[in-house]
């Protein structure tokens, strides 16, 4: 689904009506996690969550904090329940056998950078995790599961959009009030450029880290190249904002919904407009690994990373776990 315009806006009528069903969810969530039990696992458990319903940027924090935990000496296993997959779980994700109709994109793509486990029930999905050898296990969302016991808890959000009109859903995009759920946070990520971190406001003392996602340098130049780009993501117009930052040529840029399979006939009528205006398909990472496999040579792909700008914070953060 396509995120309402309506929720990044102060006060509309849409949300001013919807704003009881938004307070009857917000309790729901409260009393989901009031009545919880967490469970204390043997490993640390580190969750990227959101607060904000759609695309905030954690699967790129997910492989940082990979890459990090990685750096320190752990060894790292994602645990998600799969969004878009078939399979219950828990299970361990295999790239050679699995697709993203099993598993959901997200997983699959973090199963280049470490071993992903896929389950539906958390708590089950972190047990397996543990079995697997994992010493630091990374929840991939569940910011607002009560299930398992969590050592470090990071809340992301785009620093363009912030927590956008205050309201929960379906009056807006919060699964929480802001503030609520900020409490209970370790740190909060704020991902944007300079601009839009400057405009990002919000009232809390958690402490907060601030980053961007930028380009991954893989020797392809951009500038001036015909692209037809297209993107399945929380938030496409930033990937074709970054395509026109690098100087390429976008003469279409079709927005598609997120997670939405990439059929076989989307895919044919893109790469036939493609070729009618002698461009080349280009996408996200995460879209990539939805590919059917007759499309993956005919189309690019741009891969972001997350750079922080102060990283000793967030070094300081993990080598507090298992201490």
């Amino acid at each position: 689904m396509h995120t309402p315009g309506f929720w990044f806006r102060p006060r509309s009528w849409q949300s001013t009506l919807l704003a009881p069903l938004g307070s009857l969810y917000a309790k729901g969530t409260a009393h989901r996690l009031a009545k919880g039990h967490p469970v204390k696992l043997s490993v640390p458990v580190v969750c990227v969550g959101n607060i904000n319903a759609g695309g905030t940027g954690k699967t790129p924090t997910t492989i940082h904090l990979v890459q990090e935990l990685l750096t320190l000496g752990h060894t790292p296993v994602v645990v998600s329940r799969g969004y878009g997959g078939a399979l219950e779980g828990p299970v361990q994700v295999d790239p050679r056998s699995h697709a993203a109709a099993d598993t959901g994109d997200e997983p699959l793509l973090l199963a280049a950078f470490c071993s992903v486990v896929v389950s539906k029930n958390r708590l089950a999905g972190a047990q397996m995790a543990e079995k697997i050898g994992a010493s630091v296990i990374l929840f991939d969302d569940g910011f607002q599961d009560p299930s398992v016991h969590k050592d470090l808890s990071l809340v992301v959000v785009d620093a363009k959009r912030g927590f956008g009109n205050g309201r929960c859903i379906p009056a807006g995009p919060l699964r929480e009030p802001a503030s609520t759920g900020l409490a209970r946070a370790d740190a909060l990520i704020t991902i944007g450029t300079e601009a839009e971190q400057s405009s990002f406001s919000t009232s809390t003392d958690v402490a907060r880290l601030q980053a961007t996602l930028t380009p991954l340098q893989m020797g392809m130049d951009w500038a001036d190249t015909r692209v037809l780009a297209f993107a399945g993501i929380g938030h496409p117009e930033k990937f074709f904002a970054t395509l026109k930052t690098l100087g390429a040529e976008i003469i279409h840029a079709e927005a598609l919904a997120d997670h939405q399979p990439l059929t076989q006939a989307l895919m044919a009528r893109l790469l036939a407009d493609a070729r009618r205006h002698n461009a080349r398909l280009v996408t996200t990472e995460k879209d990539a690994v939805r590919l059917p496999q007759a499309f993956r040579q005919e189309v690019l792909t741009l891969p972001v990373r997350l750079q922080f700008e102060a990283p000793e914070k967030l070094s300081a953060l993990l080598k507090t776990l298992g201490s």
